[in-house]
């Protein structure tokens, strides 16, 4: 048995992560006026959020075709893999999951385990270096599996938007009828149901983007207060590199046992939360998992 690990490019896995866990990564198309751009692959954030802020033509995005998720299984089978474990982003933000897994049944050259990771950017690098980290290990798939769902049950996540209405326009913010009055000004704060359907929905307001980072880090203080492993948080910025790290430097101050790290909400997730997002997501360590 040779396992394989495949993700997503929503996980914004470096090259030197991708290349050092042997993690295949799907690039997910955006759809901007009549051309398809491949996330990561033919379009950067740079690129992505200074078009964003100019044109009048809004994106959206897509799931990958299955005949070249094939490509990638058809790769793996002819370099011997058995089996190859799909991580994705979460069903609740995206078709890819139900769609790969009614595809899988008809993959024959590969045995195709798809996992919903309910989660998307630091949160599927986390679960996509942790599963290729115990693939290089020797472990089974339902040993990776396992590990996955330990890792999910400590994983939280919080972020704020400037506004919500690239999360209204694309259908991705869950309860966007009860949180639409009132915005002019506000940041709102939102999480991820990781432990249920992996939807978006909006938690709470702040008149003013320091009062929203004070509410998430005191929020993120209570869930780690009684945790007996180690924490890893991800703080990840679209185009917003300064505060992203003002962000990382008071969280390592104010948290010194913690690990803290650093992504990006690249063009794919950009195209749902526009400009100026701020996010951190934090988990049992992977590095911790053996």
């Amino acid at each position: 048995m040779k396992t394989a690990v495949l993700t997503d490019s929503t996980a914004y896995l470096t090259q030197a992560q991708q290349d050092r866990y042997q993690i295949q990564v799907v690039p997910i198309p955006i759809i901007w006026g009549n051309h398809t751009y491949y996330d990561t692959k033919d379009i950067t954030s740079d690129e992505f959020y200074s078009r964003l802020n100019k044109d009048q033509e809004l994106p959206t995005t897509s799931t990958p075709a299955l005949g070249e998720v094939q490509v990638y299984f058809d790769r793996l089978a002819a370099a011997g893999y058995t089996d190859v474990i799909c991580i994705l982003l979460s069903s609740g933000i995206s078709s890819f999951v139900p769609n790969l897994t009614a595809y899988a049944k008809e993959v024959s050259n590969i045995k195709v385990h798809v996992y919903d990771s309910h989660i998307t950017c630091a949160g599927l690098a986390d679960m996509a270096l942790l599963a290729g980290k115990l693939a290089q290990a020797g472990k089974t798939p339902a040993e990776i599996i396992q590990a996955l769902d330990q890792e999910k049950t400590t994983m939280g996540v919080y972020f704020m938007v400037d506004d919500l209405s690239h999360l209204k326009r694309t259908g991705r913010l869950s309860n966007a009828s009860s949180f639409i009055g009132g915005l002019l000004k506000i940041k709102p704060i939102l999480s991820m149901d990781i432990q249920n359907e992996g939807k978006i929905s909006a938690i709470a307001k702040e008149r003013q983007a320091k009062k929203a980072y004070e509410h998430i880090k005191t929020a993120f203080g209570q869930a780690i207060a009684q945790v007996d492993y180690p924490v890893r948080v991800t703080v990840f910025d679209a185009a917003d590199e300064a505060v992203k790290h003002q962000w990382m430097t008071d969280l390592q101050q104010s948290f010194p046992n913690i690990i803290v790290d650093e992504s990006i909400i690249g063009p794919v997730i950009g195209v749902h939360t526009g400009q100026g997002a701020m996010a951190m997501i934090w988990a049992r360590d992977w590095q911790s998992f053996n």
